[in-house]
């Protein structure tokens, strides 16, 4: 019924008794009807592993302690009768478990690394042991290692505060109440003392007044305050704890100046108050950016409008340009030459009296042309070509500059050469130029040009 320790108890004798529990009477003079035997029971030795002397242990151990600082001792037996040597170890089976280490033949356990206690307060480990001469048999057992508090955290204001004070304060007023926090435990920060810096001079703006509960109230000095003579000060705080030993911080609180309404609202501060005190809302601020907007949008929009505006058809009498026309072959007869546009060549001084449009070609009355009587049946190739050539030196209409014309046909091994205008200058001509003097100033540089051409010819 129960588990058998040898160690403690090796045998055990037990007295079993038998009876008849069904008896019949008629057999009752025989005797009793039952019998008592004596069971010994040996209880054989088993080995056992080593057996801690308690189920669990907790220890303690200082934060920034050096490393290789005891922690404390676990102990275990074997169990046996033959008491054998037991060994120590940890089982680094968790991270925490690498923080301490332990003397195998002591069971003492030490500190491998330097605790923080704010960071982590507790760490769990796990120590086993075994037999030297059986290492198969082991036990294991459970250490909790608290790592105590060291004052080593000075206090610290609980969040960064953001101070104002009205430009009616009144002195005496307290403009904000702040609380401090300590990150050692209540033992060595539960009670904070807070005072101005003594190293600097009386504040002539603002007091600080403490509570005495981890509080601490601003007050106001003065009866004004003034956002264009300073809208922001600064008031260095110290805080201190009740540690052994104590420690302290400095905190610089920020305060701002600002418009309240009558019942204490903040209104405006920094530069939007600059800006209200001169007459100008946000309202108004917007509308002037807006007029500027729109203002440049029209620059804008009319600066596009002229540059997309087209040049005008009709010659202005300061635009005399030439037109330049480019055609891709050497002429293409008679009817081509009508294509150009003489008004290039015209003096500059004549082409003011008209205004020709660009996109309508200037009307040309052709002067009367001599056709011959006899029909082109009855009249030689050679010679109708010499007319031909005749009536466009001698027609006014055409441009006064030469043209390549073209004939499908110059007749069969031709004595006549080249039938083109172009090459009528070069041959041997009777021809009179002096009537190009008579067609007007148009013509005048053609008639001197011509001129010249013939009395080199003749010199």
């Amino acid at each position: 019924q129960q588990p058998l320790n040898y160690e403690k108890k090796k045998s055990y004798t037990l007295n079993i008794e038998g009876a008849n529990t069904h008896l019949d009477f008629r057999f009752s003079h025989l005797g009793p009807f039952k019998d008592v035997t004596m069971l010994k029971i040996i209880v054989g030795d088993v080995d056992e592993p080593p057996l801690f002397t308690m189920p669990s242990y907790v220890m303690e151990v200082y934060e920034n302690a050096e490393i290789g600082t005891a922690v404390g001792t676990v102990t275990a037996q074997d169990p046996d009768a033959a008491n054998s040597l037991v060994r120590y170890f940890i089982d680094h089976n968790t991270e925490e478990d690498s923080y301490f280490t332990i003397d195998a033949s002591t069971g003492t356990i030490k500190t491998a690394k330097i605790f923080d206690r704010e960071e982590t307060p507790w760490y769990n480990i796990t120590v086993a042991a075994s037999e030297i001469d059986n290492p198969g048999l082991v036990s294991h057992v459970p250490v909790s290692v608290r790592i105590l508090d060291v004052n080593d955290n000075p206090p610290e204001l609980t969040r960064e505060y953001d101070l104002i004070v009205c430009e009616d304060s009144k002195p005496g007023q307290v403009i904000q109440t702040v609380t401090a926090t300590d990150k050692d435990n209540s033992a060595n920060g539960a009670r904070f003392h807070f005072s101005l810096d003594e190293g600097l001079s009386l504040n002539p703006n603002f007091t600080l007044r403490d509570n005495e509960d981890n509080t601490a109230s601003i007050l106001t000095r003065r009866r004004r305050y003034s956002r264009t003579t300073q809208d922001i000060y600064y008031l260095p705080v110290l805080i201190s704890d009740g540690g052994v030993p104590p420690l302290s911080s400095s905190s610089t609180l920020t305060i701002r100046v600002c418009a309240c309404e009558s019942d204490g609202r903040v209104r405006t501060c920094h530069a939007e108050a600059f800006l209200s005190s001169a007459g100008l809302s946000t309202g108004a601020l917007i509308a002037i950016l807006l007029c500027i907007v729109i203002l440049l949008a029209i620059v804008v929009l009319f600066i596009t409008l002229r540059r997309s505006k087209k040049e005008p058809l009709i010659i202005s009498e300061e635009d005399v340009r030439e037109n330049v026309v480019t055609y891709d072959d050497e002429g293409g007869g008679e009817e081509d030459t009508e294509a150009f546009d003489i008004t290039a060549l015209r003096n500059p001084s004549a082409a003011e009296e008209l205004k020709y449009r660009r996109d309508v070609r200037p009307e040309v009355k052709p002067a009367a042309r001599h056709h011959p009587s006899s029909s082109l049946d009855s009249i030689d190739v050679q010679e109708f070509i010499k007319q031909r050539l005749v009536e466009a030196d001698l027609d006014p209409s055409v441009p006064p500059y030469d043209s390549l014309q073209t004939y499908a046909y110059e007749g069969h091994r031709s004595e006549a050469g080249s039938i083109s205008s172009l090459d009528s200058a070069t041959t041997h001509s009777d021809q009179d130029y002096n009537y190009l003097g008579d067609w007007g100033p148009e013509f005048k540089k053609l008639a001197e040009l011509y001129g010249e051409i013939e009395s080199e010819r003749t010199t």
